[in-house]
C-alpha cells in the first residue's frame, strides 16, 4: 500500500508539473506526458495482480486499472466524453468496433470497460510472455491467439465466437489494424467482421474524434469525444457477406468521423506556431 500511495504521489506532482508549466517547451512536455502516461498505465494495470487472482479471466478484474487509467487522463488535462450510450447492445454480446489513433486509445477502452460491461480484447500471444502485464492481461479475460498459425487463430476465433453467444461478451477491436492520425480511416482488416458472422451477434462501430491536441512533439489538454453508434446486425449473414459487413461499417464510422471532425486547416496552423 505504501508503495502504491508513492507512485500515485509522483504521478500527480509530476503531472502537476506538467500542467502548471513547470515543462516550458512542447516537446518537453510531450514526452514527459507520454513517459507519465506509459508508467501510470503498466502500474495500474499489475498493482491489482493480487486481487485479481481470486477470480481469473473475469472481465471486472480491469475496471481498476481502467479507473486508473481514467485518472491519470484527467490529471494530463484529457476530458473524456461518452455518447450513444441508448445505442449499447442489450440483449447479446457484440463485436465493438473502435478507430485507432495512438497509445493514447487505452483510454478509450479504459472509457467504455464499465459502461458496456463483460468487455474483452483480443491480442497476440506474445504480449502473454510480457509479464506482469501479461499476467494481468490474462486475469482480466484477454483472448490471447496465435497469428502466425491460421489454425490455431480460426480455433481462436471460433472459441471467441461461442464466447459473445454464451456469455453476452463484447468483444472490443481495431479493425484499422495499425495505428493512423490521419484525416481519413485506414482500411478495415476482416477479423472483426468474420468473427461477429461467425457468432451472429452485432457489430457495434464506436467513433473517437480525432486527437486534435497531439502534433509534431505537441501534447495538449483537450477532449476526447467517444460516440457508440447504433449496432448493425449480422442475423442471417453467412461468411460470403463479410465483405459487404465491413463496408457498410466502414461507410457508417467515416460518415459519422467526418461529421465531427473540425477544420484540419485550423490544427495545422496551430500546430505551426505552437
Amino acid at each position: 500500500m505504501g508503495f502504491f500511495l508513492w507512485t500515485v504521489l509522483v504521478m500527480v506532482v509530476v503531472v502537476g508539473w506538467l500542467i502548471l508549466g513547470g515543462a516550458t517547451s512542447s516537446a518537453a512536455r510531450y514526452y514527459l506526458k507520454f513517459a507519465t502516461f506509459g508508467i501510470s498505465s503498466m502500474f495500474f494495470a499489475t498493482s491489482p495482480i493480487p486481487l485479481m487472482l481470486r477470480n481469473p479471466k473475469d472481465s471486472k478484474n480491469a475496471l481498476l486499472p481502467a479507473a486508473g487509467l481514467r485518472l491519470t487522463a484527467k490529471l494530463m488535462g484529457l476530458k473524456c466524453t461518452v455518447r450513444g450510450k441508448e445505442n449499447i447492445v442489450k440483449d447479446s454480446g457484440c463485436v465493438v468496433v473502435i478507430n485507432h489513433q495512438s497509445i493514447l486509445d487505452l483510454i478509450v477502452l479504459a472509457e467504455l470497460w464499465p459502461v458496456m460491461d463483460r468487455c474483452t480484447v483480443i491480442s497476440k500471444r506474445e504480449i502473454f510472455y510480457l509479464w506482469p502485464f501479461g499476467l494481468a492481461a490474462w486475469l482480466w479475460g484477454t483472448i490471447f491467439i496465435d497469428r502466425l498459425n491460421a489454425r490455431s487463430a480460426q480455433k481462436s476465433i471460433n472459441s471467441t465466437g461461442a464466447i459473445i453467444r454464451d456469455r453476452k461478451a463484447r468483444v472490443l477491436m481495431f479493425p484499422e489494424g495499425t495505428r493512423s492520425m490521419k484525416d481519413k480511416l485506414l482500411p478495415f482488416k476482416k477479423g472483426a467482421f468474420h468473427l461477429a458472422i461467425a457468432s451472429q451477434c452485432p457489430v457495434q462501430p464506436v467513433v473517437v474524434s480525432r486527437y486534435t491536441f497531439l502534433g509534431d512533439r505537441r501534447f495538449d489538454a483537450g477532449v476526447i469525444d467517444i460516440t457508440i453508434l447504433s449496432p448493425l446486425e449480422t442475423k442471417g449473414l453467412v461468411r460470403e457477406d463479410v465483405t459487404k459487413l465491413m463496408e457498410n461499417t466502414y461507410t457508417v464510422m467515416t460518415d459519422y468521423l467526418e461529421s465531427i471532425s473540425p477544420s484540419r486547416n485550423n490544427n495545422i496552423a496551430k500546430s505551426k506556431f505552437d
